[in-house]
């Protein structure tokens, strides 16, 4: 009689936990994590725009996986190594060697265990050597990975619209 309560009550304990992975109770850690992973990751692209106003190209690489893939707004069309964006990243510094500002809007991110997919937009202005300042408004693309504790983009997609009668890009695009 003892073996039966037993087993009687280990089926409750397995009924209660499949219903409480059913109705979304158990999986409250998973949750957690998953907010933790978006505060870490919010976390990274306010340094990537701490980073980007200080025109600080190391803190900005920082931000990116060794094995990161970029496609850029401008050429070449693609970034296929860490060292080729890091140059990237130089190049717009001295093409622009006055101040600039960025403010990053519309950061939507979801996280799906160690990969995280993230979209924003990026407005920025940027001061040449003759004082004359660019403003671009940029739509980025972002999948990261969480490696050893710490979340990297290993892939980035910026680009902006183009109107396809004029074939000419929309820099200051608006939703």
């Amino acid at each position: 009689m003892q073996k039966l309560a037993y087993l009687g009550a280990a089926v409750l304990v397995l009924m209660g936990v499949l219903l409480g992975i059913t109705a979304g109770v158990l999986p409250m850690s998973a949750q957690a994590s998953s907010a933790g992973d978006k505060a870490a990751i919010q976390a990274l692209y306010k340094e990537f725009n701490d980073a980007f106003n200080k025109k600080d190209v190391n803190r900005i690489m920082a931000i990116y996986a060794p094995d990161v893939f970029v496609f850029d707004v401008v050429p070449p069309r693609e970034y296929a190594t860490w060292d080729a964006y890091k140059k990237d990243w130089e190049d717009l510094f001295v093409m622009f060697p006055g101040p600039v500002t960025n403010s990053i809007s519309e950061l939507n991110i979801t996280v799906v265990g160690t990969v995280a997919y993230a979209h924003s937009i990026d407005d920025s202005t940027m001061t040449a050597k003759d004082g004359s300042k660019s403003h671009v408004v940029v739509r980025s693309t972002d999948v990261l990975r969480k490696s050893n504790g710490k979340w990297r983009i290993v892939q980035e997609h910026n680009s902006v619209p183009v109107d396809l009668a004029t074939g000419k890009a929309d820099l200051l695009s608006q939703p």
